[in-house]
């Protein structure tokens, strides 16, 4: 980590961040961590945080939690979250899997967001690519009735993967006739910008969790 990094975390993680690996057994108390109860939005993968202060801090009145794994990129996130002075922020650290699996309560997220995940573009490293079955039943088991699985990539092949496994998932529907439009409030990032200097073309997917009955 850089100086600015380390001195970020340092400061603002003891408030802002909890590592999955520590967290007390059974569902995450999102009301008693924000102080608050609000509709929470996760987003796994936040990166460096470029996307992630931004989308949080159009949306207020959201409780936005971010997972990702890198140390760096936490800090770098809680940077910008201190010069955007956000209150709707907590971030986690580890695997997203498990803090779905283990820490999030069924029917309990207003949406899951997925923005450019690792595309694993070797056929024999496919099987590592997070969407798969087993996620999307995953996440749609956490969704609230109504909730949102919104997922993007710039890499063709994993797209047309997204879309088959996410529509081959029982408690998800396609929002959209194929993929959806690129929405506005989704921030064009420094990654997305060279992949469409590189003649990539940027693949949104929204699908809905189904209400009851």
């Amino acid at each position: 980590m850089t100086v600015g990094q380390e001195r970020a975390w340092e400061r603002y993680w003891p408030q802002l961040g909890q590592e999955i690996s520590d967290l007390p057994s059974g569902p995450l108390d999102a009301g008693a961590w924000f102080g608050r109860s609000a509709p929470v939005v996760l987003e796994i993968g936040s990166g460096m945080g470029e996307t992630t202060a931004k989308l949080a801090a159009a949306a207020p009145d959201v409780n936005y939690l971010a997972v990702e794994v890198y140390q760096a990129g936490l800090a770098q996130l809680m940077m910008r979250a201190a010069e955007l002075e956000l209150t709707n922020l907590r971030l986690l650290r580890g695997d997203a899997v498990i803090l779905l699996t283990e820490h999030i309560a069924p029917d309990s997220l207003s949406e899951v967001r997925l923005y450019f995940p690792d595309p694993w573009p070797k056929k024999r490293h496919h099987k590592r690519r997070i969407v798969q079955p087993d996620f999307a039943a995953l996440v749609a088991s956490r969704l609230a009735p109504g909730g949102r699985f919104h997922m993007a990539t710039d890499w063709e092949h994993y797209a047309e993967h997204m879309m088959e496994v996410c529509s081959a998932e029982p408690a998800l529907r396609n929002v959209y006739d194929g993929w959806a439009p690129r929405p506005e409030w989704r921030p064009v990032t420094k990654f997305e910008s060279r992949a469409h200097t590189e003649g990539r073309e940027i693949r949104d997917l929204i699908f809905e969790k189904a209400h009851a009955g």
